[in-house]
């Protein structure tokens, strides 16, 4: 295979959830830009199509569509109109997440809505998708985590646990689904410039992010695009059950 095409996703179809903005529209846009067909999901509505269209009006083939991942008639829409609208499924990217600091008095229901976003939409996207994957001849799916998966702070508890059991998902999983030639692997970000980070950066807050940062710049959307493209794409055929932290080196926090 030239080395090029390693790279190149023809032919393949990918779903991206949460992908209306930030690190998913670059994950959408990189994987399109490849050539595989994106069924851009978001749960709003009119970022998903906005998305899709710009991919469509770069030549690539996108659809979008609303879907909150933590409702299962969503899910199972999600999946089948992935079905009905590209034929198959040979990539799916479990994008969508979040939460956050919460204190630690919180009412118990915030801590159990962290795992209800972070790991068990995740598990029953999986559940939902690999079938399709294994006819498909296998594919991959990716989940993203987070650099708090392995760091402690204060009022981190529900967030960063979920992140953790994600990524501890993700290793066994590779196990579950490796006969049926799926890889499945996740990326854990650092600090990303996104809207979510940018509600609470502060020039301060860089400057003491950057100290423990080597590459001495905060990340950008697409640093996560080209991470996620290697590990969907031929070039990772060999590589399952990783979680590959991309962060400039170093770790940031905001305390």
């Amino acid at each position: 295979m030239p080395l090029l095409d390693a790279f190149r996703m023809d032919g393949q179809v990918a779903i991206v959830t949460g992908a209306g903005a930030g690190i998913g529209q670059s994950i959408a846009e990189t994987l399109a830009g490849v050539g595989a067909s994106v069924l851009v999901s978001d749960l709003d509505a009119v970022r998903a199509q906005a998305v899709a269209e710009g991919i469509r009006n770069t030549g690539g083939e996108a659809m979008g569509l609303a879907c909150n991942v933590t409702v299962e008639d969503d899910r199972t829409a999600l999946v089948q109109t992935a079905l009905d609208q590209f034929g198959k499924i040979s990539v799916l990217v479990n994008n969508a997440g979040g939460g956050g600091p919460k204190p630690f008095d919180m009412p118990l229901a915030d801590f159990i809505w962290a795992y209800e976003l972070n790991v068990f939409s995740v598990f029953r996207l999986c559940q939902l998708g690999a079938p399709e994957l294994a006819k498909a001849g296998g594919g991959a799916i990716l989940n993203i985590s987070s650099m708090s998966a392995e760091n402690a702070n204060v009022r981190m508890a529900s967030y960063a646990s979920s992140k953790a059991a994600l990524s501890h998902l993700t290793r066994n999983l590779a196990y579950d689904l490796g006969p049926d030639q799926i890889r499945v692997n996740a990326i854990a970000p650092g600090a990303i410039r996104t809207a979510a980070l940018g509600s609470v950066l502060t020039p301060q807050i860089e400057t003491a992010m950057l100290k423990r940062t080597p590459l001495q710049r905060l990340g950008e959307p697409i640093d996560i695009g080209y991470a996620a493209l290697f590990l969907c794409s031929p070039a990772a055929a060999w590589i399952s059950g990783q979680v590959l932290t991309v962060s400039g080196g170093g770790v940031q926090e905001l305390d």
